[in-house]
């Protein structure tokens, strides 16, 4: 018994010792991080939405064959604006949002860009709730992330983890990457696709977009630094305007002799395996088996950097394909038309 004793005084010293130092004890601390995650819930719960979707339309008969969908998203604006997946809402005949309470109501595609996998929605609704967008730029690796949606229809659900890795590239489904990616262990379901991920202040940092199955932990987001710039020119002109020069190529690697013979920075280039009638390559005499090494003043060791090259910037702007035709270096001025995709 007095053994018994002396063991339960030593745990509660320990204990007493532990708050002397000013080191709060464990349940103390899951309290706050409860609280945390709870009150960024509240700050942003009002602001996601359900998203539905029909494909197709009726048939003469009056019926609907059109196959259905579901997603999430959330009213980032007072008047209505929202933001989600491009491809939860891509080729959609009919769109309808339900927020929290139950209110629906039908939504317009102001515009989407597969390329970034976002797009931003419509309603015409009072009293919404948006909710407050955070900057992605101040991001650690570490820090709390809460990941709220709709996955398989289950409204309002909410997970936590944390921020796992920045400036991941994730590959689109229209084949472009997308850079400074937010990697996340918060779980996704594919109904989460389109939702807020959020900082435990009540901040949107990114839109989840994607998870790796059947890998578990492994989950993106599209940076909401991204998603501002996207969600402001779709706003704008319902497009992104992105330049492209009309090849299709393929990463090859250089022989080392003519990679120092020419004095190139890198050891790769982009193979073209076929030009596009009446494109700018074409334009600009660039032929199938020519190696592009270089566009502008930057090296091109991959099909990647010259999509980051071709931005909306450069439509209409001469510039210079550095390119081995054989063992020649030649050099030829493009000017990129708009990408009509």
């Amino acid at each position: 018994m007095t053994r018994r004793l002396h063991r339960v005084s030593g745990n509660a010293l320990t204990h007493s010792a532990a708050t002397a130092a000013g080191s709060p004890p464990d349940d103390e601390l899951l309290d706050v991080y409860s609280r945390a995650v709870v009150d960024a819930v509240r700050k942003v719960g009002p602001a996601v939405a359900n998203i539905e979707v029909r494909q197709g339309g009726r048939t003469a008969a009056g019926d609907d064959p059109g196959a259905r969908g579901s997603g999430s998203g959330f009213v980032f604006t007072p008047d209505g604006f929202i933001l989600t997946n491009s491809h939860v809402v891509h080729g959609a005949a009919r769109i309808d949002v339900t927020l929290e309470g139950g209110r629906r109501f039908a939504a317009e595609l102001v515009g989407d860009d597969p390329d970034t996998d976002l797009a931003v929605l419509r309603i015409d609704a009072a009293k919404l709730e948006p909710a407050a967008l955070g900057d992605s730029q101040r991001l650690a690796v570490g820090q709390i992330a809460i990941a709220l949606g709709n996955p398989y229809g289950f409204q309002a659900s909410v997970t936590a983890g944390v921020v796992s890795a920045l400036g991941r590239s994730l590959r689109s489904r229209s084949g472009r990457l997308i850079d400074n990616v937010i990697q996340t262990d918060a779980a996704l379901n594919p109904g989460n696709s389109g939702g807020p991920l959020v900082t435990s202040r009540g901040e949107v940092v990114g839109v989840n977009t994607a998870m790796i199955l059947p890998a578990q932990g492994l989950c993106f987001a599209i940076a909401i630094n991204t998603a501002k710039f996207v969600a402001g020119r779709l706003i704008k002109e319902g497009r992104i305007r992105r330049s492209y020069i009309g090849v299709a190529g393929q990463d090859v690697p250089l022989l080392r002799r003519l990679v120092r013979y020419h004095g190139l920075t890198a050891g790769s280039g982009i193979l073209v395996l076929s030009v596009e009638p009446g494109s700018p390559a074409e334009a600009a005499d660039l032929r199938p088996g020519d190696i592009i090494v270089a566009y502008g003043d930057r090296a091109t060791p991959a099909i990647d950097d010259l999509h980051r090259i071709l931005t909306d910037a450069l439509v209409g702007v001469p510039s210079r394909a550095t390119v081995l035709r054989g063992a020649e270096r030649i050099v030829r001025d493009i000017v990129p038309a708009e990408s009509r995709r």
